[in-house]
């Protein structure tokens, strides 16, 4: 009698090195193996391997269609799905709330029950929400001295900027004080940005706009921060953390724990390599996100986000 061939073993999700954006393909299970073809109209199609194992994040664009024979597979395996728009944002699919997430595996009880309980307490909650803002502002620092275009450019973390964040964040004594620090912190980082690049930037969410370099630089946040909420929602599905628990973003959206988990990354990878993007008027979308992609894995952003989501799950109450 034939033994069942044995799965081959997965890859840590804190480990994995792809993400994938598709367009104008389809997706489907070929022979044990996830496979994706391009729409060309030719005769004879190409198509090519996805390493489900070795996948985090799988993003849809238009002109894409997926079998549920590949979902099913993809689900296996912990790929989250999303289907969104052109270049990545915005995001379409809503089951649960950001991503389709893959519903055939369990997950670990200990970390949920630790957050929860620590959410459930207001004071223990605004805690964790300065120890995100604390980690954010260490890594964002760390990265942008290390940033060879910044550094090129003579571009530093502005003046003071960091330190007000961190004396904001230690004396606030509500949500509320810490979103206004915050936004103070994000209008002083696109202001050296800006100042460094020779650009007069307003930051524009999801205007769409691709008419001056300004409009560039918005339209590759806008794609490189889906990037990242992909990665939050990959660490968070994977340590079985509900999105809607935050700490800080969209008390009355479900999905918000994602959004505030993504700022880890955002101000450090995202936010840099969008303005160097941008004012290059010869560098493309699929250029941008390409290498977004491999700055995110060199600087093993998922397993940072695993590690220090854990950390805050696992705190002492």
């Amino acid at each position: 009698m034939n033994k069942p061939r044995a799965k081959p073993r997965q890859i840590l999700l804190s480990k994995r090195a792809n993400i994938f954006y598709l367009e104008h393909a389809r997706v489907l299970q070929k022979d044990e193996r996830i496979i994706w073809l391009t729409e060309t109209g030719e005769d004879v199609e190409q198509y090519f391997n996805l390493p489900e194992r070795n996948t985090a994040l799988l993003l849809l664009g238009k002109g894409t269609s997926i079998t549920d024979a590949a979902v099913r597979r993809l689900a296996e395996s912990n790929v989250l799905i999303g289907f969104c728009g052109s270049g990545g944002s915005p995001l379409f699919a809503t089951a649960e709330p950001v991503f389709l997430t893959p519903q055939s595996e369990y997950r670990p009880t200990e970390y949920m029950q630790g957050w929860v309980r620590h959410w459930s307490d207001d004071t223990r909650r605004l805690q964790l929400a300065k120890a995100l803002i604390a980690e954010r502002i260490d890594l964002t620092a760390r990265v942008w001295q290390r940033n060879p275009d910044l550094l090129q450019r003579h571009i530093a973390l502005p003046p003071g900027a960091a330190d007000r964040l961190k004396a904001r964040s230690e004396t606030s004594a509500d949500v509320q004080a810490l979103l206004l620090a915050e936004a103070e912190w994000a209008r002083a980082l696109y202001a050296g940005l800006s100042a460094g690049y020779g650009l007069q930037f307003t930051r524009n969410e999801g205007a769409g706009a691709r008419e001056s370099r300004e409009d560039r630089v918005n339209s590759f946040l806008d794609h490189g921060n889906y990037i990242a909420y992909g990665l939050a929602a990959v660490a968070l599905n994977g340590l079985g953390i509900s999105y809607a628990f935050p700490l800080l973003h969209g008390k009355t959206r479900r999905g918000a724990l994602v959004f505030d988990v993504a700022d880890l990354i955002k101000d450090a990878y995202v936010m840099p390599l969008a303005f160097e993007c941008g004012a290059d008027p010869r560098i493309k979308d699929n250029t941008f996100r390409a290498r977004l992609i491999e700055t995110l894995q060199d600087a093993e952003a998922l397993d940072l986000l695993f590690t220090f989501v854990k950390s805050m799950a696992e705190k002492p109450v």
